[in-house]
């Protein structure tokens, strides 16, 4: 199987924490990908008419994208236990998509500066962006630390690429100030195998 990806993309991570969790990362060749909505660049667009990364091409069937569809196949594949049963399910789930929605947002924040010319871009709008940021992360502080200290689950998966991202493309804006349990939290999980051999670059 090919998955198409970027070291830096929060979503590629979240693929590349499962595949370290579920011991299937030698059944991928990793092909790298980049672009934005101006510029779809190298992104695998026949695959993915979306234009985006992660996208895995298999060895039979469609590919497969976005990062919860591949997740969800790789848990599958390599038996994980990623997706709890019952009730919790729903929980992990309402977590990823807290997760990815911060990815989403810090990614916006990134295309404003770099895809607008300077005399088009709204600051307004950014810092919108980053209180939809600044409430999740207050969200998972307050409401979620019960859940982030229990059995490693998608739903930490995505946090933890989504922090990573933070630390990445806006450290200036200091998430841990006033999140002490998330921070801690967060300082525990980069030590975890799967975490650290997944940190992002570029």
């Amino acid at each position: 199987m090919k998955l198409y990806h970027s070291p830096a993309s929060p979503y590629v991570r979240k693929v590349m924490i499962t595949l370290h969790e579920t011991r299937q990362l030698p059944l991928v060749e990793l092909i790298p990908a980049g672009g934005h909505p101006v510029d779809p660049g190298t992104m695998p667009l026949s695959l993915n008419p979306l234009g985006k990364i992660p996208a895995l091409e298999r060895e039979t069937g469609p590919a497969l994208y976005d990062s919860r569809v591949i997740c969800r196949y790789f848990n599958d594949t390599g038996r994980g236990t990623l997706y709890p049963a019952g009730e919790t399910l729903w929980d992990s789930l309402t977590l990823e998509a807290t997760g990815d929605g911060i990815a989403d947002a810090a990614i916006l924040m990134i295309y404003e500066s770099r895809t607008r010319p300077e005399e088009k871009r709204h600051d307004p709008w950014v810092e919108g962006q980053w209180a939809k940021i600044a409430r999740a992360l207050d969200a998972l502080e307050s409401r979620w630390m019960a859940h982030l200290h229990g059995p490693f689950d998608i739903g930490q998966v995505a946090v933890v690429a989504a922090l990573g991202y933070l630390d990445l493309r806006h450290a200036a804006r200091d998430w841990r100030a006033g999140r002490p349990s998330l921070a801690a939290w967060a300082g525990k999980m980069a030590e975890r195998p799967s975490v650290k051999a997944t940190m992002p670059e570029g």
